[in-house]
């Protein structure tokens, strides 16, 4: 339900030429290891040939025992490859011909992997500018799989850089076919393009932030601010907040409206370096975890579009672990009893996404919440050799039920214990996302979403 895979790569059916561009070309985890065990650039994101960059990945590897790329890397090279051999260099060469032979058989496609992973639905992350041209082909391809848009409208906020604010609001004009002259205009082209997605199937919205925006300003303020964004005039650090806060009420209306589920991803360091960032852009593997104050301003968010009834249904992801606690109870809060677990505490997040960061947010969320209502895993992934994922998921899940069922701390009860442990897999998503989706039929230890 959350990825961020290529919708352009789905509809083209994409076939990936070798072993690197499936596996290695957007990895910024494995980037970063590499970096951290003296690769140069070139072998990460730079012109090296493919095999190389495998290679030097390939040495890499016996580095990152304790890291989960470890895990990672084993667990994907099985599934997909039916390969067992510990990736070194030693190895390098014969498992680089034996993965580049499968990926060349009729199967091993992007509907192939999809469906070999019974991948029964799934959401990218898409731009309120976005055509959505790759996703009416999609859904003309005859995949098995349901492959829907999330709506993700970060840019327009973004009234602190009036340049690419105003490049963007352009596009948005041309995509919504809507003149914007006015504030009014800009809300009503969002809103457009937000029934667009709607009618494509799209049921999530996803913001990223440092925090939840929570300094609310009227409608005729916010239109001020607009104005002077689009005359080419910055917004100061506090008419951006009020801004910001005031279009995430607005998206929080939106989503409330139509019965989606708006997803806040909280607390990401982006961009730490400078110098990389010159040169290489973001989304390289330069992110950290952040130490914003969070509790109040989420609160006083949800708070906000309660107080209106306009509360969606949320899933809240932090990146900090220390937020744990604070995050599954001011969640907690606004659970309303309309709807089994309505306000989600997601799944460990991004440097959280491992066994220990697992354990930690379900912990949390079992201590303050309903773990039985939880709903799972998700790959957050640009690589389709992420579905192992789930399965790595699953069974940190399950290892940690069954440590306490062993030890006398829950029932040994197959069918109470086996079904909160398939709910939270599969049907607990499938419940409350209302995909535009068919009941699918139970595959077994296949499934994953």
């Amino acid at each position: 339900y959350h990825c961020h895979l290529s919708a352009k790569d789905i509809a083209d059916d994409h076939r990936f030429r070798d072993l690197t561009e499936i596996w290695l070309e957007g990895d910024h985890y494995k980037w970063r290891a590499m970096r951290a065990n003296g690769v140069p650039e070139r072998y990460c994101t730079g012109n090296a040939k493919p095999y190389e960059k495998f290679l030097a990945w390939s040495r890499t590897v016996p580095h990152t025992l304790r890291n989960p790329l470890y895990h990672w890397t084993h667990l994907e090279l099985k599934r997909y490859f039916d390969i067992d051999d510990l990736l070194d260099e030693s190895t390098a060469e014969s498992i680089w011909h034996k993965a580049n032979d499968r990926l060349a058989q009729g199967n091993f496609t992007a509907h192939g992997i999809l469906e070999k992973f019974h991948v029964v639905a799934l959401c990218t992350t898409d731009d309120p500018v976005s055509s959505l041209a790759d996703h009416e082909r999609v859904r003309n391809s005859g995949i098995s799989t349901a492959v829907f848009p999330a709506f993700r409208p970060d840019r327009a906020l973004r009234v602190d850089d009036p340049a690419a604010f105003n490049e963007w609001t352009e596009k948005l004009s041309e995509a919504a076919n809507t003149h914007i002259a006015r504030f009014s205009d800009f809300l009503g082209a969002l809103s457009k393009r937000h029934q667009d997605f709607h009618d494509h199937g799209c049921r999530l919205s996803d913001h990223g932030m440092n925090q939840c925006y929570a300094d609310f300003c009227t409608e005729p303020e916010a239109a001020a601010i607009f104005d002077r964004a689009r005359a080419g005039e910055a917004a100061s650090a506090a008419q951006f907040l009020r801004f910001a806060s005031f279009m995430m009420v607005f998206f929080g209306e939106l989503d409330a409206g139509k019965g989606w589920t708006k997803q806040l991803h909280l607390g990401a360091y982006r961009n730490a370096s400078t110098r990389a960032m010159r040169t290489l852009g973001r989304d390289t593997g330069f992110d950290a975890i952040g130490d914003w104050p969070q509790a109040e301003a989420l609160a006083r968010y949800l708070d906000r579009l309660d107080q209106n009834n306009r509360l969606p249904k949320m899933v809240v992801y932090n990146v900090n672990p220390n937020d744990n606690y604070a995050f599954a109870t001011v969640v907690g809060s606004f659970q309303d009893g309309s709807i089994p677990g309505k306000m989600q505490f997601g799944s460990g997040w991004w440097f959280l996404d491992q066994k220990e960061g697992m354990e930690w947010q379900i912990n949390a969320l079992s201590n303050c919440g309903l773990l039985s209502r939880f709903i799972g895993m998700l790959t957050d992934s640009r690589s389709f050799m992420s579905y192992p994922r789930h399965e790595y998921f699953r069974r940190v899940l399950c290892n940690l039920i069954g440590r306490e069922v062993e030890a006398g701390e829950l029932p040994d009860d197959d069918e109470l214990v086996g079904s909160m442990i398939r709910n939270i897999c599969f049907e607990n998503a499938f419940r409350l996302l209302e995909l535009p989706i068919p009941s699918p039929k139970p595959v077994g230890q296949g499934v994953a979403k």
